[in-house]
């Protein structure tokens, strides 16, 4: 499995970890914001390690990097609606 392959499996189990508890009628903002915070404290542990945290040049970089997916994700269903596939 390449490393293209690995990120979307990934994805997708976070997806249906998410759908569970959108399942177990835990509001979808709710389990949005979970994610998001799990997220930030994912990424500060890839950087920094349990017992750091990042600085404000850290958190641009990383924030810098959500924003940079994030219109990625945009871009991609925009054409994907457009293309009839939504």
């Amino acid at each position: 499995m390449n490393d293209r392959e690995l990120h979307n499996q990934c994805v997708q189990r976070i997806i249906e970890l998410a759908n569970t508890m959108k399942d177990e009628e835990i509001d979808p903002r709710m389990v949005s914001a979970a994610l998001m915070a799990a997220s930030g404290i994912y990424a500060t542990y890839t950087v920094a390690g349990n017992a750091g945290a990042l600085e404000s040049t850290g958190v641009d970089k990383v924030v810098a990097m959500y924003r940079k997916n994030l219109e990625h994700i945009q871009e991609r269903k925009k054409a994907e609606i457009q293309s009839g596939g939504a």
